[in-house]
């Protein structure tokens, strides 16, 4: 009969797994642009394991304050280099939109939701080598006040542009 598990290593193990799946996803981010035809479908092969292992390191999560410096400027070009480079996959509805006949009011931003995920997970990745402890608390912390939201809504997305097979 296999020995329990221990939690710890099992923890160990997924904060392990947590900071590659968020390495990769910030080095495609920052890689992103016209000569990487491929990009879209390597971050929407990524997300769902972001989601996993965050869903995963979920269930211990603290009760605390999300509030972490953001450097606007560079979260707003980082935004607009996306959305200039999804273009018409940019936009999309949300659950409770009313699209109306004439309008392209889509509330939902493929770039926006990217880009703050994108933030988020690099704020950690720097505090991490720092302070571990409190880079994992602000991941969880964030994930439940904000970013989670944007992670669900880019995976739906990219679904359906992988459905109507425009990841390219």
């Amino acid at each position: 009969m296999d020995a329990p598990l221990n939690p710890i290593s099992v923890r160990d193990r997924l904060v392990e797994d947590l900071l590659a799946v968020a390495g990769r996803y910030c080095d495609l981010v920052e890689a992103s642009g016209d000569d990487r035809p491929y990009w879209l479908r390597e971050v929407a092969e990524v997300l769902p394991r972001l989601h996993a292992v965050m869903t995963s390191l979920h269930r211990s999560a603290p009760q605390a304050e999300h509030d972490h410096p953001v450097d606007l400027d560079a979260r707003f070009e980082l935004y607009s280099h996306l959305r200039e480079l999804l273009a018409d996959r940019d936009g999309y509805f949300l659950e409770f939109d009313c699209p109306r006949e004439g309008t392209d009011a889509m509330s939902g931003s493929l770039a926006d939701d990217l880009t703050d995920i994108y933030c988020e997970l690099k704020h950690g990745l720097r505090a991490f080598h720092t302070n571990p402890a409190q880079a994992l608390k602000a991941w969880l912390v964030g994930y439940d006040c904000h970013w989670g939201q944007h992670l669900i809504d880019a995976q739906r997305h990219l679904a359906a542009l992988a459905a109507a097979n425009r990841l390219l």
